[in-house]
């Protein structure tokens, strides 16, 4: 047989089988090695950054990326042995650019964009795009990214709320937008604190049709949110997670696939400081959203636009308001949707419905609701019941009314196709005549899928045809089957069927290019084709909206069928906005441990989204529960917003009777029910709080408790509102949880026994039938007794339960209402209470009654925890008749310190308070006899209680509970009040020299959302106001709900109340007796909030916070030195207090007149002013530093001083001649010493006087200007008195004399000049300095006369005169003044004798001033001297006098800047606030001792607080000699003060660091090198100072306030932010205990970070050291330091990055030419900031207008805390020039990179990127 030919044919096919397996081969090989030169794009080369793993951001999303692929992308390959991180990922030429920028006014901004030429990654790039930006609110920004062809009609989200919103910012935006250029990109800050939140440079934009990718990093890792998914922790991880968003039925297994809602939303908590920001991306298209540790987030969507809103707050808790704001208010469910709720698939029939419910009546449970499922229904198809199982199913509603209980049924959205069992569908067919269902693509024919009763079509809930049929179906259901609200599932939407009964056409949509991460790998699995069309648009955009647009047409079904009932809905399907109308419920979980636990993080979720109304069915949908599952979960399920046990077809019953009447589980079920309906009352508020204002009611610890870094993973506990923890046991076989109890007094709710854990974890034992179940201290919590039904529960009496914080305060509220009616709160039919307790007094305050329960509802029961003796008595009161209440209702468990309070009958819709302990205790006594002498009959007389006390301090007179006014009708107005009041005239007038002032006006005024203003004046005559004129808002803050207070006004005794809204915590409370007014003394009380109080000057305090054990301090402006108690040079009745939630605000008594304060413990303050009228400002914070901002917005920002001013100054009293002086600067310029400015005190002046040159300084004008020359300046004193006995011509009398402008005494009085003494001589004396003080001024001193400075013409004559010395005799660059308090040698006038009447010198009332027995005249004017304001209206000096040297500043400050024309510097002595607009201040004549080091730090920060921030003491001592090792320190801590000046006095040795020896010289110099560093920094804390009012000394409690370690800290401060200074301050120590607070700290010396925090440490501290300490995630500017700033402001600026715990850090520079005037104002100035992230260095020009001779080279970079990873390459992109390497040293010891930038030319001035990598 022979062999078998092939025919023609066949050899074709195989050759052509061989090429084509040899093509096949070749491809493989190429693809396996990655190369092809056929497909790669040779015209494009990827510019691959070396930057972190973190910051990949993936090119290939998709699977299969290989590099041949990746390249094609002209993406960047790099393949690793972790696969989760992307081994292709984008260049930096991918992107877009922007070609334009256009700003529509200050709150919008619009771009156009370009694509950069580079491969495409799915081929339907959109080449040019629109950026549009709109600054919506102040806390809100959204920007959009879209198509600019307008045709191209992209979706977009037709959002119901939103498209309704018209809003705009109301004040300062809280954030910064910037615009990248090139590549495109979006900055987002933080405007406070300059943090980068939202940054997407990190990768380029991709706009493809179908594929839209945008990348941002974010400014935290604590990431939340996101959904709907079973996320197992709250918190996210983020290493290289991707979720899903696309609506999906399927089963929450604990996968990271899509479930049924969709939520582009998140919140991230930027840290301990609360502040947090939410994102969220707009868009309802299929999406991936990835994770990664940068941290950053890729969005991924497939559609639509790119819509983001960012929201800020400063507390997590107010981005949910902000969020729910923007997308809608969440529904106040009715009351009884609160209660316990039962449900299961498939009960088979209504009798066993019925028998489900009647065995659960029978155990007596709580139990609101009952369900049916789909099986109620004929075949499942909606709006039909089975006429068989469920024939009286039309009757079960009532059957369930008869027991006050509800019923719900189910529907469904997909509406069978088959007929009925006994004819038509009529559902169906009027479905079908409306055109109600989603059509396939041609838009006509109804998509076809399969669900539970079969074959289906879908409605199309975006069609109005189809809301009505949907509406008009419940209706015609409701008439037949009677139910109480709707249940809706299967909305994702679901089928059973892939698409459609036909499949789905293989388009773009259906399979688009990139399909995201969903379940299935699919899109249209499990649901419809996504070429169907909808009237919003093809399902495949519209999709994931289907159960929203379901939710708003039920509640349209819902508002006609239920009518004025309320009713609610429920929904699986959601997306952002459905918690307006509806709740939600998390799926068809199991019946295992991991779903009751991922239950919690699920619900907090829910509460971020603004689903309140959120629950998991309990004890699981699927599988058979255990008893034991089953009891653990009906515990936690009872304080589930939505409480309802359910479970699925075929599983046996799980309701907790079918666990036997007297099982365990009924038991503790039926016992932690009625804990839940006892709660009622406070759930039902916090849901009200929900609608009204977006608080969360399941809340997450974190939230309440942010500040404590152990709270942001807690997501196995969760709380009710900020006041109930429930710690639930959630796995088997346990009765021990391990529990974090947050930083708060708790108690055992079911002991009501206080526990002793705080701010730890505790093992917590809780037994089979037991939850965890904690009150916060603080809490008032409204209650009532439980029932079986809410029905029978909302007619039992109410009561509460009061649970005391640590100051024995709380607070809470009610909401009440018919519990049914819908749009109660727009109405008005509601009631709503305000509770607080302060001081054992329960305020129970109405806020709005508007309406009556018909059950005459009453509060019975009150208990209080935590109350630490049994009262006396307790008294009830209506604000009519107090009543006592009987000893039968009082009741006290010594045990556990808990008060009862029975049988009460307070009426609900009434206002009561209610004490307890009527008997005053000391510490409530209020001083009625403040003078010396008291005794019993001249404490009766004044109609006062007299009560010996063995208590040091406290009064024995005091005043009795009724002393004062009486309000008369005060009504509030939207902008505040205005009313009389009207004195209480039982009581006799308590001064007969002072006339009381029986009826006066009360003014409250609502100047911002944050400030407020209350004036009490006599409305008949007209009396002396403080003519200091402050900013005010031009226009009041009318809008309630954005103020941060509320004020209430007690009418008896007449008191204001204000009230911090978001704590309840009242911040001032002057409701006391006392409350005195007459002509020559007032005196008001107010209570404080807390211990903690700071502020009041000037006088010497021993400690920043002051002792509020009865301290009486006296405020009168006085030439003398710093002493205990010794009121000193300037006046400031300002003070910030401190509250325990750790809030803060300000209050300043604008009144001028003598006053004192006293401050007892209870806590509280009295003010007493002998004069004017009483008008107080108050800022309400809420931190520290914004107080002083807001208090500074008022007052006027702190002056910013010439840069030379800031650098070190020498000066003393008592120089010989001009040649000491020339010696001294020499000596210090051989020492090397930094030192910019010199002085000449009073002995450069011939004879003391002013404008005058002695006969030993001839020489001293040639000298200034040699030293001025060489970079040096100098500063000469002025005082203001001027002789008036000079025998040889004297201008300055002369001229002043002509002009009219010394102070007189009155026309009637003699209109001749009040004559002191001051320092000036009489000409042609010698001086015999043997004699005593006294014979001295009488005989040598001449005549002195004191300029008034109000008058215009002074300052007129003022400036003349400087100008003439400048221009004639000595040139100068600052003016200091002095003795302008104003001082004077003789009391009152020469001779002693003051004309006019006496009570001005000695009034009816003396504060305890220093030498009060001598008068207010001692050392000063006549109190009858006669001054004139600019206005010409007289005034008595008696009223003026403390505003003295603020009006001598202002005048001398316009001279220097007119005469010099430079800014320069005045530095004064006496102070009044807003004296530092224009001046700095030191502390005055010291003393040369240790105590005097400590003093001045909180003589400075108090300072800090009064808005003037250019301070400092002399340092080393005034008076007295100095010691050298005293001196030493002191030049230590003073090389810190901003105002750094060594001074002393007369007849003391030499203090300058020179005059010591060469180890002093050599401490010195090191010193003061460090400060001539930091200058550059320094300088920028003075600009922040000068634009926002934030303090340059700053108290350690400012930036770590929620440590309440710093609240006492006085021995160390700051710089600003971020540079911590402890030194030593006692004599003989080498070793600090100085306080590290809760952040990374780096050593100034080592950069070494310090390896503790939030503790003191000891630190070693050698003669010659100072402990300083960088913050990290802070930068700071620095220069090398010269001789001079002249000299050192010319060399490169260097930075210290000093990274924070997350690799980032942040900073800015200000730099100007230094001394030129209004450089700020005019904008002549650089700004730029800095962002370290992670491992690279951004720089950003804020602006920039300086001169070229100013332009600063960039020096040295030093990164503090780069990691011990050896470092391999530097580089830097300057401006848009390539990048290029730049030398460095890495130490990894101390883990310090110096990167050494200045040995090229990079100016400061323009944008520079230096990005460092190692390699790894």
């Amino acid at each position: 047989m022979g062999k078998r030919k092939f025919s023609g044919l066949e050899i074709s096919l195989m050759v052509m089988f061989i090429l084509v397996g040899v093509v096949a081969i070749a491809l493989i090989v190429l693809l396996a090695i990655g190369k092809s030169d056929v497909l790669k794009d040779e015209t494009f080369v990827p510019e691959c950054p070396n930057i972190p793993l973190a910051e990949r951001v993936d090119c290939h999303p998709e699977t299969g990326a290989s590099q041949q692929r990746c390249q094609t992308r002209g993406c960047c390959w790099s393949p690793l042995d972790e696969t989760n991180v992307p081994w292709c990922f984008f260049s930096r030429n991918h992107g877009y650019s922007v070609v334009s920028e256009t700003h529509l006014g200050s709150t919008k901004l619009q771009a156009k964009l370009k694509r950069l030429d580079s491969p495409s990654l799915f081929g339907a790039d959109i080449v040019e795009l629109s950026f549009t930006a709109e600054m919506q609110t102040e806390n809100r920004l959204r920007f959009k990214i879209t198509d600019t062809d307008t045709d191209s009609d992209r979706f977009e989200v037709p959002h119901e709320h939103v498209q309704s919103l018209t809003s705009s910012p109301n004040g300062p935006l809280n954030y910064e937008l910037e615009l990248v250029q090139n590549p495109f990109g979006v900055i987002v800050r933080r405007a406070s604190n300059k943090k980068i939140l939202f940054d997407t440079t990190m990768g380029p934009l991709v706009f493809d049709d179908q594929y839209l990718q945008l990348s941002a990093k974010l400014g935290s890792d604590n990431i939340y949110g996101l959904g709907e998914h079973v996320h197992q922790n709250f918190r996210h991880d983020i290493n290289w997670r991707t979720w899903p968003l696309f609506s999906r039925d399927s089963f929450p297994n604990g996968g990271t696939h899509n479930l049924y809602g969709h939520y582009p939303y998140f919140t991230c908590l930027e840290g301990e400081s609360g502040k947090s920001f939410g994102v969220f991306l707009m868009n309802s298209n299929a999406m991936d959203i990835t994770l990664q540790p940068a941290p950053a987030v890729t969005y991924r969507t497939i559609g639509g636009v790119l819509d983001f809103y960012i929201m800020l707050g400063e507390t997590p808790e107010s981005i949910v308001q902000e969020f729910t704001e923007l997308v809608g208010r969440p529904t106040i469910p009715p009351y009884w949707a609160l209660g316990f709720q039962l449900s299961r698939w498939d009960y088979g029939s209504l009798e066993e419905v019925k028998r489900t419910v009647e065995r659960n009546r029978a155990i007596g449970i709580p139990y609101d609701t009952q369900y049916t499922d789909i099986d109620y229904m004929e075949d499942k198809k909606d709006f039909t019941y089975d006429m068989v199982n469920f024939k009286e199913l039309p009757e079960f509603a009532d059957y369930m009314h008869q027991q006050g209980q509800k019923y719900i049924l189910i529907l469904d959205p997909a509406i069978a196709t088959s007929k009925r069992i006994n004819g038509t569908y009529e559902s169906l067919d009027r479905g079908t005549q409306a055109e109600a269902w989603v059509t396939e693509a041609d838009g006509k024919t109804p998509l076809v899928g399969e669900v539970w009763p079969g074959e289906t079509v879908f409605p199309d809930y975006t069609k109005q045809s189809c809301i009505d049929w949907w509406v008009d179906e419940i209706d015609r259901f409701y008439k037949e089957v009677k139910h109480d609200a709707i249940w809706i599932d299967m909305n994702e939407v679901s089928s059973f069927v892939q698409g459609s009964n036909k499949g789905c056409a293989n388009n773009k949509l259906n399979y688009p290019p990139y399909t995201p991460q969903i379940l299935d790998n699919l899109m249209y699995s499990k649901t419809l084709c996504m070429d169907a069309k909808q009237a919003w648009g093809n399902h495949y955009d519209v999709h994931s909206l289907y159960g929203y647009s379901m939710v708003l047409a039920t509640d349209v079904a819902v508002k006609k069928v239920f009518g004025n009932n309320r009713s609610f809905i429920l929904t699986r399907s959601s997306f952002p906005g459905v918690g307006k109308y509806s709740g939600h419920w998390l799926g068809d979980n199991a019946a295992n441990w991991n779903d009751i636990k991922w239950a919690i993080p699920g619900m907090l979720e829910f509460s971020l989204f603004g689903v309140p109304y959120i629950g998991a069915d309990i004890c699981g949908f699927f599988d058979d529960s255990s008893e034991e599952l089953c009891r653990r979960w009906m515990q936690v399920g009872a304080f589930y917003p939505f409480s309802r046990n359910h479970n699925a077809q075929y599983y046996k019953a799980q309701d907790p009777a079918a666990y036997g009447a007297n099982s365990l589980l009924v038991e503790t079920s039926k016992h932690y029910l009625n804990i839940r309906y006892t709660l009622l009352p406070y759930l039902y508020t916090l849901f009200y709080k929900a609608n009204v204002a977006g608080e969360t009611v399941v809340r997450p610890v974190m939230h309440e408790f942010f500040s404590d870094s152990a709270t942001w993973t807690v997501d196995r506990q969760f709380l009710w509102g900020p006041h109930l923890l429930i710690t639930p046991v959630l796995d088997a076989g346990v009765d021990t949880v391990r529990a974090y109890i947050p930083d708060a007094v708790w108690y055992n709710y079911e002991t009501e026994e206080r526990i002793s854990e705080r701010k730890e974890h505790m093992n917590m034992y809780l037994p089979a039938d037991k939850l965890g179940l904690h009150i916060r201290g603080g809490a008032i919590l409204p209650i009532q007794r439980p029932a079986v039904t809410t029905t029978h529960s909302r007619r039992a009496p109410m009561g509460l339960i009061i649970a005391l914080d640590d100051n024995n305060q709380a607070s809470g509220e009610l909401f009440w209402d018919d519990g049914d009616s819908r749009d109660t709160v727009t109405s008005g039919n509601y009631i709503h209470y305000k509770f607080s307790v302060l001081y054992s007094v329960l305020n129970m305050q109405v806020l709005h009654n508007g309406y009556v329960d018909p059950n005459n509802l009453v509060f019975e029961n009150i208990t209080v925890l935590g109350v630490s003796t049994p009262p006396t008595a307790v008294s009830i009161s209506d604000g009519n008749v107090a009543v006592a209440v009987p000893e039968s209702s009082i009741q006290y468990n010594a045990v556990k310190k808990v008060l009862y309070l029975r049988d009460l009958s307070l009426q609900l819709g009434k206002s009561y308070t209610v004490k307890w302990d009527s008997v005053i205790s000391e510490f409530e006594r209020f001083d009625c006899y403040p003078e010396d002498g008291s005794n019993e009959e001249k404490c009766t007389a004044r109609g006062c209680i007299w009560q010996s006390s063995n208590l040091e301090g406290v009064p024995w007179c005091y005043f009795p509970a009724d002393y004062g006014y009486t309000a008369d009708t005060p009504q509030e107005t939207p902008s505040g009040w205005s009313f009389d009041i009207v004195r209480n005239n039982l009581y006799p007038i308590p001064r007969m020299a002072s006339r009381d002032i029986d009826t006066l006006r009360v003014e409250i005024t609502y100047l911002s959302s944050h400030s407020l203003r209350f004036k009490i004046y006599d409305p008949a005559n007209k009396r002396y106001e403080v003519p200091v004129p402050l900013t005010l808002p031009s226009t009041r803050e009318t809008d309630e709900a954005k103020r941060m207070y509320q004020v209430r006004v007690t009418e008896k005794p007449f008191g204001i109340q204000v009230v911090r809204k978001a704590t309840e915590t009242v911040v001032w409370d002057s409701s006391l007796p006392g409350f005195t007014f007459s002509d020559m003394f007032i005196q008001i009380s107010t209570r404080l909030p807390s211990q903690y109080i700071y502020g009041f000057g000037e006088t010497e305090h021993t400690s920043f916070r002051h002792d509020l054990n009865w301290h009486t301090w006296g405020m009168f402006s006085k030439d003398q030195p710093p002493g205990y108690k010794m009121n000193c040079y300037g006046v400031h009745p300002f003070y910030m207090g401190l509250e325990t939630t750790a809030h803060a605000h300000g209050v300043l008594l604008l009144n001028s007149n003598a006053m004192d304060v006293t401050l007892q413990p209870t806590p509280a303050l009295t003010y007493r002013t002998i004069g004017g009228i009483l008008d107080f400002y108050m800022v309400m914070g809420p931190t520290p530093e914004l107080v002083v901002q807001e208090y500074t917005a008022m007052i006027g920002r702190p002056v910013l001083p010439a840069y030379w001013s800031l650098g070190f100054q020498l000066c003393r009293y008592g120089y010989a001649n001009d040649q000491e002086i020339e010696d001294l600067y020499l000596d210090m310029k051989n020492a090397s010493i930094p030192y910019d400015v010199q002085y000449a005190d009073i002995d450069y002046m011939e004879r003391q006087l002013d404008f005058t040159l002695g006969e030993d300084f001839q020489g001293l004008p040639e000298l200034v200007d040699r030293m001025r020359a060489e970079g040096m300046r100098f500063i000469f004193i002025l005082d203001p008195a001027i002789s008036g006995n000079e025998t040889k011509p004297y201008p300055a009398f002369e001229n002043g004399l002509k002009e009219d402008v010394f102070i007189k005494w009155p026309a009637e009085l003699g209109d001749g000049i009040v004559w002191g003494k001051v320092w000036p001589d009489f000409p042609n004396v010698t001086v015999d300095d043997s004699l005593d003080w006294d014979t001295q001024v009488e005989i040598f001193r001449s005549y002195a006369a004191f300029p008034d400075f109000f008058r215009n013409r002074t300052a007129v004559w003022w400036q003349k005169e400087i100008f003439d010395f400048y221009t004639k005799e000595l040139k100068f660059d600052g003016i200091w003044i002095d003795m302008n308090e104003p001082a004077s040698f003789v009391h009152g006038t020469v001779g002693g004798k003051c004309l006019g009447p006496d009570i001005y010198e000695n009034p009816p009332y003396m504060p305890p001033l220093e030498s009060k027995e001598q008068g207010l005249n001692h050392k000063t004017l006549c109190m009858n001297s006669e001054q004139f304001l600019p206005d010409g209206t007289p005034v008595k000096h008696y009223d003026v006098h403390n505003l003295y040297g603020w009006s001598h500043t202002k005048p001398t400050y316009d001279a220097l800047l007119n005469v010099t024309g430079a800014r320069g510097i005045v530095v004064t002595r006496s102070t009044y606030p807003t004296s530092g607009q224009w001046a700095g201040h030191w502390l005055g004549d010291n003393n040369a001792s240790w105590d005097q080091l400590y003093k001045s730090i909180i003589g400075m920060m108090e300072f800090s607080l009064f808005g003037i921030s250019y301070t400092g003491a002399d340092i080393c001592g005034f008076f007295n000699a100095a010691e050298y090792e005293m001196c030493l320190r002191w030049m230590q801590l003073g090389a810190f003060y901003p105002y750094s000046r060594n001074h002393n006095g007369k007849g003391n040795m030499r203090q300058d660091p020179v005059a010591w020896d060469d180890a002093f010289a050599v401490a010195s110099r090191d010193v003061l090198n460090i400060r001539y560093t930091l200058l550059p920094y320094l300088y920028t804390l003075m600009f922040e100072a000068h634009t926002e009012g934030s303090t340059v000394i700053r108290p350690v409690l400012h930036e770590f306030v929620n440590d309440k370690m710093t609240w006492d800290i006085y021995k160390q401060f700051l710089w600003g932010p971020a540079l911590l200074i402890t030194p030593a301050l006692d004599m003989g120590v080498t070793e600090v205990s100085g306080y590290i607070p809760n952040a990374r700290w780096y050593d100034y010396h080592t950069a070494r970070a310090v390896d503790v925090r939030g503790q003191f440490v000891n630190m070693p501290t050698p003669l010659n050291h100072i402990n300083l300490h960088v913050r990290g995630g802070y930068i700071l500017p620095w220069q090398k330091p010269e001789l001079n700033t002249n000299m050192s402001r010319t060399n490169p600026m260097g930075l210290i990055a000093a990274l924070g715990d997350d690799g980032t850090a942040q900073g800015s520079l200000f730099w100007d030419d230094g001394e030129g005037i209004d450089t700020v104002e005019n904008g002549k100035y650089l700004l730029t900031s800095f962002i370290m992230f992670k491992n690279t260095l951004t720089s950003s020009v804020v602006n920039k207008d300086t001169a070229a001779a100013e332009r600063l080279r960039l020096g040295d970079v030093k990164v503090w805390g780069a990691g011990s990873v050896p470092i391999t390459k530097v580089t830097m992109q300057y401006m848009d020039a390539a990048r290029v390497d730049l030398t460095f040293t890495h130490n990894l010891l101390t883990e310090e990179l110096i990167i050494e930038s200045s040995q090229e030319t990079y100016f400061v001035d323009e944008r520079f990127v230096i990005t460092w990598s190692t390699g790894v």
